[in-house]
């Protein structure tokens, strides 16, 4: 099901992500040897369409090219054939990022694969796990953690101070990651930034020279912590548009500027087509409906209960459908689900 590689082929670090397929026919795990045997783990184009990874490691490995790299380096090239369309994903075909390990998704042949990398690192000793990503939607470059155990918000720092923990979507490579090491999710922004592929390889390059993880404690002002609490989905069978459209429910041409930004109660997250009863789901952490704490409906509208930051609104209406509108989040020192800043959770 997937190609186990010691080197990387010929043509590799100069390819773009649609002809990857060409040199990696299936997902691939590469093997890369280093002076510290420990691997830095990197997954890449688990979404198709998302070529910040790919452009990232080639970077690295063009700067240490003649040189032995200072750790080794372990990487997932993911969903190639959809990397080929330009796509997130394939019809048919599973979200790469939502079948690792302690997924809730109903079962494929793809999660075996996705069991035996993780089983396959850790034989490794894996040293910290990097998922690197580009989003569709106006958001800043920030770090995802699946617990905030200082480990994990130290290897988030080095990335940046702008960081979401997550329990929701169950599935990621980050979450089957953090029960072995240090593991985060980079969201660096939409494709085709440069300075996104730029900070990518700066995080891959800053992992391969730590000899070993820092334990200095997380100090107040080191990351600026989230916590997602909600996640917004849009019902198959409601039709959505932008802007000036007839749909059943219709959003802002300029929504995903709310990213990262406190938005207040009132808000208008769409306006509803009239005499229809279309409405958005809203599922917390726990998987349970909670559209009717986060939105009311006034007249057509529908409008935020409660101040919220959203993450992740795009316009893409591929997106939207394949994953979701977008999340909800709350501060780290205003949520109630999370014990007091400094305090360690394990996921």
């Amino acid at each position: 099901m997937f190609d186990v590689l010691n080197q990387v082929p010929s043509g590799f670090l100069e390819c773009p992500a649609s002809g990857l397929f060409e040199l990696l026919p299936k997902p691939t795990l590469i093997h890369l040897p280093g002076a510290r045997p420990e691997p830095v783990f990197v997954s890449l184009l688990l979404h198709g369409n998302e070529d910040v990874g790919l452009k990232a490691v080639q970077q690295v490995l063009r700067r240490h090219a003649g040189h032995a790299l200072p750790r080794a380096l372990s990487l997932f090239a993911g969903n190639v054939d959809a990397a080929r369309a330009n796509r997130r994903r394939l019809d048919g075909q599973p979200d790469f990022n939502r079948i690792w390990p302690g997924t809730e998704e109903p079962y494929c042949p793809e999660m075996e694969m996705m069991q035996a990398i993780v089983t396959e690192m850790q034989l490794r000793q894996v040293f910290v796990s990097l998922d690197l990503h580009n989003n569709t939607g106006t958001n800043p470059h920030y770090a995802c953690v699946c617990s905030t155990a200082e480990p994990h918000l130290r290897l988030a720092a080095l990335f940046g101070r702008t960081v979401v923990y997550f329990t929701r979507p169950r599935g990621v490579q980050t979450m089957a990651f953090s029960n072995i090491c240090p593991a985060i999710t980079c969201e660096c922004g939409k494709v085709g930034d440069a300075s996104g592929v730029e900070h990518a390889a700066e995080l891959v390059d800053a992992c391969l020279h730590l000899s070993e993880f820092p334990h200095h404690a997380i100090l107040p002002g080191d990351v600026h912590l989230f916590h997602t609490v909600a996640t917004v989905k849009v019902p198959e069978d409601v039709t959505i548009g932008f802007g000036d459209d007839e749909a059943d429910l219709v959003f802002s041409v300029d929504l995903d500027h709310w990213n990262f930004s406190e938005v207040g109660p009132g808000a208008e997250i769409a306006c509803r087509r009239p005499h229809s009863d279309a409405n958005l789901l809203v599922v917390n952490e726990k998987g349970r409906d909670v559209q009717h704490e986060y939105i009311s409906i006034v007249g057509n509208s529908l409008r935020l209960k409660k101040r919220l930051l959203p993450s992740m609104l795009t316009l893409d209406q591929r997106v939207i459908r394949q994953d979701c509108l977008c999340y909800f989040m709350e501060r780290y020192d205003e949520s109630p689900h999370l014990p007091s800043a400094g305090a360690q959770v394990e996921i």
